[in-house]
């Protein structure tokens, strides 16, 4: 006697882009147009139930309800900062964990996004590189981050402008074709319409990823996490260096399509008596020298487990004074969120969450995904 066939799983929608959406409606047997009605419920008024999609023929809402599904970030606690800073603890589907964060007033509103479970790029001063990379998140997860807090915090209104920097967990451009599409998504005048230019990648230098980047249709602000002046001194703290040396990095920036009004942001964390000295700033000065940029001074957000220290008010001002004496666009950024550990490499989640893979070693993952 042959077992019946077990019933085809619901599809997952959260991560399909406008098109895709219309055409798999379209296989259904539906009218297009309704494509973009679902969108807009789903991205724009935060709806993921079919049933309350009230434009929509009853029956196709039935049929949508037992065919698909749309997969949400399940918020898990939030944390609250003395500096309003709120940091977001989700878990996803297979009860893996990340993090988020709210940075309100930068001047303007930013969600800071995640786009991996861990991160395989072992940077010497980050929390979330000690976890290994458990997982790339898929674009619907990417962008349902963003969809929870616009939605939590009132800003999915069209009258409501607010910032995203993809400088959560993760390396975005090791997860390159999710996080695209997850860019788009949130871009798509249907869903929350985040125009481009309000939009903020960083990545620590997958040149490949930068350079297919630069012929993005919908394509963000580019951040380099740079940290240090020379080649050995990135070697030990990047240490994607020794695949995408400095100087391969620096090429790519020079050749990437920075519009009149952008320039490229370069994030530069300070550790005390490691690259924060005097000639550091000057061979910065000479490294960036022909590139329309500008440098963000991060001091280091120390933490347990991190082995460096931050440098001193004085140290930071004399080495943001050299740059700006030679004419380079410089600031230092304030920490924010520092006491619930929200601050720039200080995201990490419990490695033995239920359900989780068990993370590579950042050095094996970087070797193995790369």
């Amino acid at each position: 006697m042959t077992s019946a066939a077990a019933p085809a799983r619901p599809l997952d929608i959260a991560g399909l882009e406008l098109a895709e959406l219309e055409a798999r409606l379209v296989e259904m047997g539906a009218p297009r147009y309704h494509a973009r009605q679902i969108f807009a419920w789903i991205h724009r008024r935060g709806v993921t139930e079919f049933e309350a999609m009230s434009d929509l023929p009853k029956a196709l809402r039935a049929r949508l309800a037992e065919a698909w599904t749309v997969a949400t970030p399940t918020l898990v606690r939030k944390d609250v900062s003395i500096d309003g800073t709120t940091k977001y603890l989700f878990e996803l589907a297979d009860r893996t964990r990340i993090e988020s964060v709210f940075i309100p007033d930068t001047p303007a509103q930013t969600f800071c996004i995640s786009s991996q479970v861990g991160c395989a790029m072992a940077c010497a001063f980050c929390l979330t590189g000690k976890m290994g990379l458990t997982r790339h998140l898929t674009a619907g997860e990417i962008a349902g981050q963003v969809r929870v807090l616009a939605h939590d915090l009132g800003f999915a209104g069209p009258e409501t402008a607010f910032n995203i920097v993809v400088m959560g967990m993760g390396e975005p451009l090791h997860n390159y074709d999710a996080t695209m599409a997850a860019l788009r998504i949130l871009g798509d005048k249907a869903g929350l319409a985040v125009p481009a230019r309000r939009i903020t990648l960083s990545t620590v230098g997958v040149v490949p990823g930068i350079e297919k980047l630069g012929r993005e249709p919908f394509m963000p602000n580019l951040a380099i996490s740079l940290h240090a002046s020379h080649e050995a001194q990135r070697d030990a703290l990047v240490p994607i260096n020794r695949k995408y040396d400095l100087e391969a990095l620096i090429d790519a920036c020079k050749r990437f399509p920075v519009n009149r009004r952008s320039r490229i942001t370069f994030e530069y964390v300070l550790l005390a008596g490691v690259n924060d000295m005097p000639e550091d700033a000057r061979r910065l000065v000479k490294l960036l020298d022909g590139i329309k940029g500008k440098v963000n001074l991060l001091p280091l957000n120390a933490a347990p487990g991190i082995p460096f220290e931050r440098p001193d008010d004085g140290r930071v001002d004399a080495f943001a004074k050299i740059l700006a004496d030679k004419g380079v666009t410089v600031s230092v950024r304030k920490s924010r969120g520092r006491d619930i550990r929200a601050a720039c490499g200080q995201l990490i989640v419990d490695e033995g969450v239920r359900g989780a893979r068990p993370a590579a070693s950042p050095a094996q993952a970087l070797a193995d995904s790369l």
